[in-house]
């Protein structure tokens, strides 16, 4: 089918409504212009993944040629001076062409054009170039950067359109482009890794950071990115507050001008905390979108909700009472919590948000929250969630939205005694079925599973955890994927700044950014397997500090 204005208009309604997508770029965030070969890049992979969506659109040529690009300036990457008989716009859309088909050779290109005079008058020539002319745009007109973004655009449109089930000329290359230093051993040495890395953590961050803005205003002399760089070298050191932090940054930054730490709060101050999770969600949004491109990547799974606190507040928390809350454990003790939605098993445990808990929430209403925006990053198919989260209302909300659990259940009466007949009777498993009381003689159904521990060091019924599902006891395994988001939060808390303040706002800010440090980690780890190994492997090949340390020299991009 063609594409109409009609099915146009509704793919870019569609763009505009998504809550994690920016287009075009450099409209969105102050890190882009409109020379940008990065934003154009991800102007590229924003429209991509939604025109292919729509029953009309099934030809990748079709889009090649109703690619928005009007707006991008071609010229400051155009090596030719003088007037040309050729638009760089138009070799740019031709170029893409030929290499969505994979030839190696102008002639092969001219003598398509050639046989297809339509296509060549949406593409915009009045006139075919030979292959002369086409060579010499290509190799001599075209910078290298510029040559990079047409294979980079092609391999995102092949990927995209395959993954809607459109036809595409030939297999996409499901892997970054080759940054070199490829090795032939299976085992890549570690100097080998680390370059790689350093590539990837290149390329990723001028992917992810740029979702992140303060919205400073103009004309600012102090870049933007210098704050994304000084909040990164934070979490470079363990306990490291910004005062302390601005001033080393200073002598080891190569930037000219870098932020003082109390001006770098206060810009983080002005931060709303919704302000600051669609920032996180954009972020992710785009990492998820640079990994999806591998085929070790895919976006469903299971999801691990849980909530962490950061280490007991022990100053006044007068007026802050709603926001410095008590610990999980019911102690005497205060502080702030944080809940997240994580990836878990198979697939990277990337975070894919994070909210504030503030007293008075619901575990339900958190849980809502935190799967509506994780179905808009991810296809969701099971959730995993602790024992606080023991809700017959939130098991019934999953089991509304279609998606399994895996939920331990909290040891009641009935519990305890069904635990002490198992151990009477030597059986290490059991399962039953179980309604509970919704309210208003309504029930939520449900299988309690009782699964007995090992080498349990109690000699009663605490031998035994029991969990609530609707999945079957085939799926109780899965559970053993939550110990990920536990170490997780390790990993996390290891990546925040320091800080005393009690403004919410700023400690949100600092959890988050160390959730998007993890994930960014996690990311480039799967790339750099991928690229060095052809598979990945869920123990990570680069360290957490490997990473911390790429990131410190590369998000500074201004």
């Amino acid at each position: 089918m063609t594409h109409t204005r009609e099915s146009r208009r509704t793919t870019f309604r569609r763009i505009a409504r998504r809550s994690y997508a920016q287009w075009p770029a450099y409209d969105s965030t102050p890190l882009y212009d409109r020379t940008s070969l990065t934003g154009l890049e991800s102007d590229i992979r924003t429209v991509s993944e939604t025109w292919f969506d729509h029953e009309s659109h099934d030809s990748v040529e079709e889009f090649i040629c109703a690619l928005p690009i009007a707006c991008f300036r071609f010229s400051v990457h155009d090596r030719y001076v003088g007037s040309t008989r050729y638009r760089m716009d138009t070799l740019f859309r031709v170029f893409v062409l030929k290499e969505l088909h994979g030839w190696e050779h102008e002639t092969a290109l001219v003598g398509y054009l050639g046989n297809r005079p339509e296509l060549c008058e949406q593409l915009g020539f009045e006139t075919i170039p030979d292959q002369s002319t086409l060579w010499r745009s290509w190799h001599e007109r075209f910078t290298a950067d510029l040559r990079e973004t047409v294979e980079t655009a092609v391999r995102t449109i092949l990927i995209k359109a395959q993954n809607a089930d459109v036809e595409i000329p030939r297999e996409p290359t499901r892997k970054l482009r080759d940054h070199g230093n490829e090795s032939d051993e299976s085992d890549p040495d570690d100097q080998t890794t680390l370059e790689q890395a350093e590539k990837i953590t290149d390329h990723v961050s001028r992917i992810v950071f740029p979702a992140f803005s303060l919205d400073r205003g103009e004309g600012c002399e102090i870049h933007e990115n210098a704050y994304w760089d000084l909040q990164t070298y934070l979490g470079l050191r363990e306990r490291l507050a910004a005062n302390e932090g601005a001033r080393s940054f200073t002598y080891e930054s190569t930037r000219d001008r870098t932020p003082l730490g109390h001006a770098h709060r206060e810009h983080i101050r002005d931060l709303s905390v919704s302000g600051i999770r669609e920032m996180y969600r954009q972020a992710v949004n785009r990492l998820l979108s640079e990994v999806a491109e591998t085929e070790e990547f895919f976006r469903a799974g299971i999801v691990a909700i849980d909530i962490t606190e950061a280490d007991p507040f022990t100053g006044d928390r007068t007026g802050h009472e709603d926001e410095i809350i008590g610990t999980k454990e019911k102690t005497d003790e205060y502080a702030y919590q944080w809940a997240t939605i994580q990836l878990v098993g198979n697939v990277i445990p990337i975070v894919l948000d994070a909210r504030p808990v503030r007293k008075g929430e619901s575990r339900l209403e958190i849980v809502k929250d935190l799967l509506n925006s994780a179905e808009e990053l991810v296809h969701v198919d099971n959730v995993l969630m602790d024992r606080e989260f023991d809700s017959q209302h939130i098991l019934e909300m999953l089991s509304q939205r279609g998606l399994s659990y895996v939920v331990p259940k909290r040891m009641q009466t009935s519990e305890k005694a069904q635990a002490k007949r198992l151990l009477q009777r030597d059986k290490d498993r059991y399962e039953t079925d179980r309604k509970l009381h919704l309210g208003k003689n309504e029930w939520h159904e449900t299988t309690l599973i009782y699964r007995r521990k090992q080498d349990s060091e109690h000699d009663d019924h605490r031998q035994y955890s029991v969990f609530m599902t609707n999945c079957g006891s085939g799926h109780l395994t899965e559970y053993g994927y939550r110990w990920e988001i536990e170490s997780g939060y390790k990993s996390i808390k290891r990546f925040m700044a320091a800080t005393t303040s009690k403004n919410f706002e700023l400690r949100f800010f600092y959890f988050s950014f160390a959730c998007l440090l993890y994930s960014i980690w996690r990311a480039v780890d799967l790339l750099v397997q991928v690229e060095l190994t052809g598979e990945y492997k869920h123990s990570p090949m680069i360290t957490a500090d490997n990473t911390l340390t790429l990131l410190k020299k590369e998000t500074g991009i201004g």
